[in-house]
């Protein structure tokens, strides 16, 4: 089940927030939360009931282990240190073998010129985000940051329906406060969160999936590409992948903020960012946050040395590009970003700072061009790709992009006008979600966002989003 889908907007949560509206009311909190425990599981089981029971399973060990090794207010001995490891092991194993067992095996096939062709595991949905969540409550119990176990508290933290697929990654002590007190829907919260949700929506259905259009017909041919061509491909997926991703924490954000539950939020405007730096801190917040605190600084971070400060960077991004898909081309596009980081550490000791509008072109064709790999199937995709950008055979020819209806042009070409000028000139939609502008005045531009997402709803299949698949 999908957020953009009409099984999700016209039954699964209408019908999810009358149930807890109800219990909330009859003061049945206990009885609240477990409705929110089921009706997350419900939403994870619509992707299949095999990666539903490994859910299950999972969250009994990862809550049973420190509940019974890691207990508040004791030192910590070794024992409970081998069962953190193991525990963490665990979930990189499960993990590992859910999500790269194919890649790793096709790896060693190409070291021993060898072929394997073992039966595929299935995929589950969701488990990237799942186990650095998993790993992230065990790692905070061993250093006695949970106070207590509460099995219905953790049930809700880890499955809790409008982050388990694609976050935004949270920590167990900033949601568990927002459930000792839940409370009733509220008008505003409620108005407020509709409101972010559309604004999700329609970057997802209007403006993602129309730049997914132009996108797919330029990485997904074997023919070579004009220079306009190359250009208007890697823009264009720069633009859905942003519109994509942000549109679906919007969603999950406002679908919590329903709920009186506030997520983090985890885009801040990245492509206006001056340097790489810049946009880590405005890209997948989440993300960045999680992998500074238990991998970066673990590592050791900047506090060894310069050499190993560089080392920590690599590492850090080269397997951040590796969370992201079972591919070479997602760890180079992770080694590309660890290197900038590198670069700009260096550049900085030279005291040397570039014009803001230099450093922002530098910055945002740099990660235009990083994309390209994250995006191809391949590494000749990519090439091929970016040969049409700086190589090119001809220079405005539209041989590729004439396999897309003029219809569809006519629509995704203004789209693409409003994706640009949303993406540097439009208050970020953070903004709106404690916007203290009374609701009244919100009502005319949510209705024209819900009647425009719902004809683009109407008159295609829906789209996943592409971080379903991390």
């Amino acid at each position: 089940m999908s957020f953009n889908s009409f099984s999700f907007i016209l039954a699964f949560l209408p019908v999810m927030l009358i149930v807890y509206q109800l219990l909330i009311r009859k003061n049945r909190n206990r009885e609240a939360k477990l409705w929110l425990v089921a009706a997350s599981l419900i939403f994870y089981g619509y992707a299949g009931l095999s990666a539903l029971a490994v859910l299950v399973v999972s969250m009994l060990v990862n809550y049973l282990v420190p509940r019974r090794f890691f207990p508040p207010g004791e030192t910590r001995t070794n024992a409970a240190k081998r069962w953190l490891i193991a525990c963490i092991g665990v979930n990189v194993g499960l993990l590992a073998y859910l999500k790269y067992f194919d890649f790793a095996l096709s790896a060693l096939g190409g070291l021993v010129n060898l072929s394997f062709h073992p039966p595929q595991p299935f995929m589950m949905l969701g488990i990237s985000f799942i186990t650095f969540q998993q790993i992230a409550y065990l790692i905070d119990a061993y250093h006695g940051q949970v106070e207590s176990y509460n099995l219905g508290d953790y049930l809700i933290y880890i499955t809790f329906f409008p982050k388990i697929v694609s976050g935004p990654i949270t920590r167990y002590g900033y949601l568990v406060p927002q459930l000792q007190e839940l409370k009733g829907l509220h008008s505003e919260n409620l108005a407020k969160g509709l409101y972010v949700f559309c604004i999700g929506l329609f970057k997802k259905v209007v403006i993602a999936d129309s730049l997914a259009t132009l996108a797919g017909a330029g990485f997904d041919t074997n023919a070579g590409l004009s220079m306009l061509e190359g250009w208007i491909t890697s823009l264009s997926y720069t633009g859905q992948i942003y519109f994509d991703f942000s549109g679906y924490t919007d969603m999950a954000i406002g679908v919590a903020l329903m709920l009186n539950i506030k997520l983090p939020f985890n885009f801040n405007s990245p492509y206006r960012a001056l340097n790489i730096r810049d946009f880590w801190g405005r890209w997948h917040i989440t993300l960045t946050k999680f992998l500074t605190d238990y991998l970066y600084i673990p590592l050791g971070g900047s506090r060894e040395g310069e050499m190993k400060t560089l080392r920590n960077i690599m590492i850090t991004f080269l397997l951040s590009g590796l969370w992201h898909g079972a591919s070479w081309t997602f760890v180079f596009w992770g080694f590309m970003h660890g290197s900038a980081m590198v670069i700009q550490r260096l550049w900085q000791k030279l005291g040397i700072k570039l014009p803001r509008l230099l450093a922002w072109f530098i910055t945002f064709n740099f990660v235009n061009v990083a994309w390209v790999f994250f995006r191809a199937p391949d590494f000749a995709g990519a090439l091929r790709v970016l040969q049409g950008m700086f190589l090119p055979s001809a220079w405005g020819e539209f041989s590729v992009f004439t396999s897309i209806s003029a219809a569809d042009l006519y629509i995704t070409i203004p789209i693409a006008i409003i994706a640009v000028v949303m993406l540097l000139f439009k208050q970020n939609s953070n903004s709106f979600t404690f916007d203290i502008t009374p609701m009244n005045r919100k009502i005319f531009p949510l209705a024209i966002l819900v009647i425009v997402s719902v004809l683009f709803l109407n008159s295609s299949i829906p789209k996943e989003f592409i971080y379903n698949d991390f």
